[in-house]
């Protein structure tokens, strides 16, 4: 596990990103790369510590500690400090379908329970990830490995995220014949519509589609089952069926004015923006867009622009923005500002909930000279113009209180705070309600108190004979990770239910 001293002797380093002003102005992926020397010594750090955190892969406080996909990280992190590229490549792919997308979107939790990061800055292990899949595609190593045989047993999965696609590809390792419907016009997900292209190239994720398709996995495109294609055809033509639709229902902000013209879900606003880098317009939306509105382009340039919420999206939406060139730029966050280090009761190995500037905090400060973020703030109006366009927005400042008894926090206005701020372009990133109905309706799947998909963890069964569910539309918004370890998971089950037994880890 790396170099026995190699943690006292070398200090955490990472190649960054791009220049602020240089890459604002394109939508290339902004991350820099290492040499291997560099990425060896990193995996150098590695400590032997014996009981190994950074896969453990739990809940624990409401937040996720350790890799969900139970990622070898001390085996491959060992690998690669010898320079063993080939071998560490296949060491990362018996737990991960897909490094090249978590070891660029996901946010480490494997380096939050990281043994060192207790009193030492954590092992680059995401860094380590991605280079070592990086090496395997530049190298030629990962290839298409089509099954030996196949078992005539056919399923079919709903969604084309994280989960539809890691579910997907182990259907198939097992000899099963999988096609994976899609209703937007590219396969992926929020892979692809999603996360904006400098962060997730989309020609990385279209190469792994690729190759998938190439070992068996077929896959349908602007088709909404439910819509296009009916429930009924599903099951009656399909031995298995398997739900990843993800949870794509957008919380909205119902405060007065929200009627007004300029306010606009995050997801709706970062779907069109990649379709517009993608292509060069709009033109080609899919039939689901057309159907729903979902594709119409939306500039901030030259607009002043609030983003409402934080997280990654809230951060996508910043950086977007920025691209676009627009006037002004402000994030509202309801939360307090974290800590800049560990509180008494966010111990090792729990997520360390602290502060973090992110590439599109990072940019912002470059062009405007601060941090857009503003902390314990809520928006309490919309005003508009005479032409029903959103003009200023008001909000109020607010004190959180713990709770005594163990159940939320409350919060009160603080008297004099409230502030008005102009506003042509509102951004709501208040994350996701829960799938959304028409399907789900129509099969009878049961759901859970939150709306998503009842079906117990590590089964994955609906109360339907042969239907299942993974990811976001069983679980709720979550990580790209979990969505992976959930796509596995119900393919594994799914094996199991259509031959008896199953060999799917």
């Amino acid at each position: 596990m790396g170099k026995p001293t190699g943690f006292m002797e070398f200090t955490r380093e990472l190649p960054g990103y791009r220049p602020p002003q240089e890459r604002i102005h394109d939508w290339q992926e902004i991350n820099l790369y290492f040499p291997d020397d560099k990425l060896q010594t990193q995996g150098a750090r590695c400590m032997d510590c014996g009981i190994p955190f950074c896969h453990t892969g739990v809940l624990l406080n409401g937040m996720t500690s350790g890799c969900p996909i139970n990622n070898l990280i001390p085996d491959w992190n060992d690998l690669v400090y010898r320079g063993l590229w080939q071998a560490a490549l296949e060491r990362l792919h018996k737990t991960n379908n897909f490094p090249e997308f978590t070891g660029r979107v996901c946010p480490a939790p494997c380096e939050g329970s990281c043994t060192l990061g207790i009193n030492e800055p954590a092992v680059t292990i995401k860094n380590i990830e991605n280079a070592i899949v990086t090496k395997g595609f530049e190298q030629g190593w990962i290839v298409p490995q089509p099954p030996k045989k196949r078992t005539g047993k056919t399923v079919a999965i709903v969604g084309s995220g994280p989960a539809g696609l890691a579910c997907a590809d182990q259907l198939n390792k097992a000899g099963h014949t999988a096609t994976v419907f899609e209703r937007a016009d590219r396969i992926g997900g929020l892979l692809t519509y999603g996360i904006p292209n400098m962060k997730l190239a989309k020609e990385v994720v279209q190469r792994r589609v690729d190759l998938v398709a190439q070992e068996g996995v077929q896959f349908i495109t602007n088709t909404e089952v439910g819509t296009d294609y009916s429930a009924d055809n599903l099951l009656s033509e399909y031995d298995a069926v398997v739900l990843c639709g993800g949870a794509t229902k957008p919380r909205d902000l119902p405060t007065p004015g929200r009627h007004l013209e300029g306010i606009h879900f995050a997801v709706d606003f970062l779907r069109a923006n990649t379709r517009k880098v993608l292509d060069g317009d709009i033109a080609g939306v899919s039939p689901w867009e057309t159907r729903t509105g979902n594709g119409d382009f939306v500039s901030a340039e030259d607009k002043d622009v609030i983003v409402i919420g934080g997280g990654d999206t809230g951060t996508d939406c910043v950086a977007t923005s920025l691209r676009h060139g627009c006037r002004s730029l402000a994030q509202f966050e309801i939360l307090d500002r974290p800590p800049d280090e560990r509180t008494p009761d966010n111990p090792w190995p729990e997520w360390p909930n602290i502060f973090r500037v992110d590439y599109g905090q990072e940019e912002a400060a470059a062009v405007f000279g601060q941090d857009p973020r503003y902390f314990s703030i809520m928006t309490k109006e919309f005003v508009g113009d005479e032409n029903g366009q959103v003009r200023e927005l008001h909000t109020v400042q607010i004190e959180w209180t713990p709770s005594s008894n163990g159940s939320r926090p409350s919060f009160r206005e603080i008297p004099g705070t409230e502030k008005a701020w102009p506003a042509r372009l509102v951004l709501l990133c208040l994350g996701y309600l829960g799938p959304e109905d028409t399907l789900l309706d129509q099969l009878g799947v049961q759901r859970d108190g939150r709306s998503n998909v009842r079906a117990a963890y590590d089964q994955y069964a609906t109360n339907i004979e042969g239907v299942f569910a993974a990811g976001d539309m069983r679980r709720g918004q979550s990580l790209v990770v979990w969505a992976i370890n959930e796509g596995r998971g119900a393919a594994r089950e799914c094996d199991r239910y259509l031959m008896g037994e199953t060999s799917l880890p």
